[in-house]
């Protein structure tokens, strides 16, 4: 891995804080707010860049922003699924807690082609969207403090003035419709906004999170053709190609800010959905990536860049995503909701003071709309080197396990059922091949004592009494 394992950062100001046995300091209040764009990256590996030290992927536009920005390569998302990640990305709140824990609702696995299947698929995935409604989103926020905001790509909630953006793309189906377009076709919808926004003397966020290098993987002929030459695979190769096509679309939009004279004015974001592993011998993800609770499906880098605001560094502590909503309103001069449960990345001191970095994986389709447990497959955590897993039946009959045999493999379908508690050295072993549970019981106790505390939906039922002889 080409980033450092030592964090190297400091933020301008007096009051120094020592992290990691690095000074670094807090940084002071911005005489004016900044600009946010953030960049959301849709299903993509956590190694799939040139900075994290993928050996083929050519990413020169996410490397220079990784060298201009406070990088956090052990980043992770809250869940390994696209509606929920975005859900929690957009409050600062777990799957759990909005209760958006799945893509789609009950009851609508088949195919939707008569009336009533598809009207009784847009009803439950509008009770979806009214989840947002009780959560104060990162559009809604910023807009008390005098900011236009403008969605544009990935979008399950509805229409995009449903989150709180006064422009938008989507107008309301699955997940996104018209604002699929951006990155893909084009990248007019970000530039036409930002510049009116300037126009008007305001500060603008945007919400720039395309369908890269999500399927389908079309790259242009000559990547696919490049990539090629480095793998047997052709569906690796298409897959490649989209990463890299990813790649120049955040080239352009970080050539617009430099075009426009923004680039110091604007803290730009970075994080992915959720990961991808592409399965070698067809179109699809492979096992331990989308949808399951393994770092191929959960980590992600995290980065932060504001030219002359935020110094460039490293830092290796396990943050989430749930800390995006919290950073990006501290830095500009918003109070975050209180008892949120994310930290501010830009307080080096809050960073060093978290233990642990939690998440959950439910199933695609929703077992039910309003009782997350009864879809829940695994909640996991991340504290220092250590990655415990626990699957439901690890809390409750193997039987009463959701049914979810479409989307996961066979081999963690079975440890889901045998409610198989994994345990692994992240540091030593991020590809998680090695089952050290058994080996560390002491780990697995006071980690699951952690994640237990951190959210149980099935607590231990209070024993009966001792009986005595009859």
């Amino acid at each position: 891995m080409v980033v450092s394992k030592t964090v190297r950062w400091c933020i301008a100001a007096a009051c120094a804080v020592v992290v990691c046995g690095v000074p670094c300091a807090r940084a002071a209040e911005p005489a004016t707010p900044p600009n946010v764009v953030l960049i959301v990256s849709d299903d993509q590996h956590w190694r799939d860049y040139g900075f994290m030290g993928h050996e083929h992927l050519r990413t020169p536009h996410l490397d220079r922003l990784a060298r201009e920005s406070l990088v956090f390569p052990r980043g992770y998302v809250t869940s390994s699924l696209c509606c929920p990640s975005l859900a929690a990305l957009i409050t600062g709140r777990y799957p759990h807690e909005t209760g958006i824990v799945g893509n789609d609702p009950p009851g609508t696995d088949g195919p939707r082609t008569t009336p009533a299947a598809k009207g009784a698929f847009a009803a439950g995935r509008e009770a979806l969207n009214r989840k947002l409604d009780a959560f104060p989103t990162l559009p809604k926020l910023l807009a008390g403090a005098g900011y236009d905001s403008l969605q544009t790509g990935k979008w399950w909630q509805g229409d995009f003035h449903r989150g709180g953006f006064t422009a938008g793309m989507t107008r309301g189906e699955r997940h996104g419709d018209d604002g699929l377009a951006i990155g893909r076709r084009t990248m007019a919808p970000i530039e036409e906004f930002v510049r009116a926004t300037r126009s008007a003397g305001k500060p603008f966020f945007v919400w720039y999170a395309p369908m890269l290098p999500h399927d389908p993987h079309d790259p242009p002929a000559e990547l696919v053709e490049h990539y090629r030459g480095l793998t047997p695979s052709v569906h690796v190769a298409r897959y490649w190609g989209n990463v890299e096509r990813f790649d120049r679309t955040v080239g352009d939009l970080l050539g617009f800010l430099d075009r426009e004279g923004l680039a110091a004015d604007t803290l730009v974001v970075y994080v992915t959905d959720n990961g991808w592993i592409q399965n070698p011998d067809n179109p699809r993800f492979a096992p331990r990536s989308k949808l399951s609770p393994y770092d191929g499906g959960l980590r992600t880098p995290i980065m932060l860049r504001q030219p002359g605001r935020v110094a460039p560094g490293t830092c290796d502590t396990p943050v989430s995503s749930v800390d995006i909503l919290p950073t990006v309103l501290t830095a500009c001069g918003v109070a975050p909701p209180p008892a949120l449960p994310g930290v501010n990345l830009l307080d080096p001191a809050a960073v060093a003071a978290r233990e642990s970095v939690c998440g959950e994986c439910f199933t695609h389709t929703l077992v039910a709309a309003d009782d997350p447990a009864r879809s829940l497959l695994w909640r996991w955590i991340v504290r220092g080197r250590w990655k415990l897993i626990v699957p439901v039946a690890a809390d409750r009959a193997a039987a009463t396990v959701p049914p979810e045999g479409r989307l996961i493999d066979g081999e963690s379908r079975a440890r889901l059922e045998r409610g198989e508690v994994e345990l692994y050295d992240v540091a030593a072993d991020p590809a998680e091949a090695t089952n050290l549970a058994a080996a560390h019981p002491d780990i697995v106790r006071e980690l699951r004592g952690a994640v237990d505390a951190w959210w149980n939906p099935f607590p231990p039922a209070v024993p009966a009494g001792p009986r005595g002889d009859h």
